[in-house]
């Protein structure tokens, strides 16, 4: 455990901070974060202002959950940033993109060309049932799609995608309307059922893991579509992503809040998953760029992360062992990920 700075030594910290023209009111609270409810030492927070990648793994609630913080000082715009992440024909060139597309507004079905299983995963659902299914589906889709399916045509694996096109599709305009109502029903793939909205809002009550508090945002993200700002926005994408053993069809919300500084951080953005075919249940991607100074010709900002999420087979002898690996893994990819958006960022500055 990282030892925590005595409270004398936090206030003298902070004080000397918040005298410092170059840092923003959003940053010092954000070192203030750091310190006293992540215990980072001053040392390590120097670092990441300096440009260090940080990644670290944060104590969990549950076997189920895994969350994993990280940050690192960029010097470039905050507006950059967003550019960068949802640049979706760079996504399309990294390693384990399968396939990614945006949602057109409104949605149509054209945009889900390519959003496809895998003939195991196909096999796999001929002989699903609920309690025991290799994807995660309510197990009202699992009895559907066995009726509608004819299991022994050549077309099958065809059949099949088509079915899953046209379910993304219907239950994305629900969503649009409904919000996370329609994500009320449960995953009937295992023997625990999971019910994916109350997720969303057990991942945002961690407020140790939040650098910092952002209410009506927060309140956007579980009450979707209601509760939007003006300075709020929404996207969707859907993903095929290998990051595990099997490929993973993901559908993913984008939300951006764009902050008033210097209270607020310049962009708050939520990746909030709508659906996976394979290993989790819920996701919950939260970015924070914090500006780190007030002079336009010298913009800089940290770059925050928090990644929550629960995940299926984390628990038992076996299952720790594949949580640590997880974890282990997470954590060198948010790492990576957080050098590789500076470099990008002020390569371009």
């Amino acid at each position: 455990m990282k030892r925590r700075i005595v409270q004398g030594a936090v206030l003298l910290t902070l004080v000397t901070i918040a005298a410092c023209p170059s840092f923003s009111q959003a940053s010092v609270a954000l070192q203030k974060h750091l310190t006293q409810d992540l215990g980072l030492t001053q040392e390590q927070v120097t670092s990441i202002r300096n440009g260090t990648p940080f990644a670290e793994a944060l104590p969990s609630r549950s076997p189920a959950e895994v969350f994993v913080f990280g940050a690192v000082y960029i010097n470039a715009d905050p507006e950059s940033y967003v550019k960068y992440a949802y640049d979706f024909n760079l996504l399309r060139s990294l390693p384990g993109y399968l396939a990614i597309n945006q949602y057109s507004n409104p949605p149509q079905l054209s945009d889900l060309k390519g959003f496809a299983l895998g003939s195991d995963d196909i096999q796999a659902l001929k002989n699903c049932a609920p309690g025991n299914c290799a994807i995660q589906l309510p197990g009202g889709t699992i009895a559907d799609i066995q009726k509608s399916i004819n299991w022994s045509a050549p077309d099958v694996d065809n059949q099949v995608n088509q079915y899953i096109q046209k379910t993304a599709l219907s239950r994305m305009q629900l969503y649009q309307q409904q919000g996370d109502k329609l994500l009320g029903e449960v995953y009937n793939d295992k023997k625990q059922q999971v019910n994916v909205s109350d997720q969303f809002k057990y991942i945002l009550s961690y407020a140790k893991a939040l650098p910092q508090n952002v209410p009506e945002f927060y309140n956007y993200i579980v009450n979707y579509p209601q509760s939007k700002s003006a300075n709020m926005s929404s996207m969707f994408y859907w993903e095929n992503v290998k990051f595990g053993l099997k490929p993973t069809l993901r559908i993913v919300q984008v939300m951006t809040m764009k902050g008033t500084p210097p209270q607020q951080p310049a962009y708050v953005i939520a990746e909030k998953q709508l659906y996976a075919s394979h290993y989790f249940e819920t996701s919950l991607d939260l970015t924070y760029c914090i500006s780190g100074n007030g002079d336009p010709k010298q913009p800089g900002f940290f770059l925050v992360k928090v990644m929550g999420s629960e995940q299926a087979g984390l628990t038992g002898m076996k299952g720790s062992i594949v949580r640590r690996v997880a974890v282990s893994h997470s954590v060198t990819d948010m790492q990576k990920g957080l050098a590789s958006a500076k470099q990008a960022l002020e390569q371009h500055q």
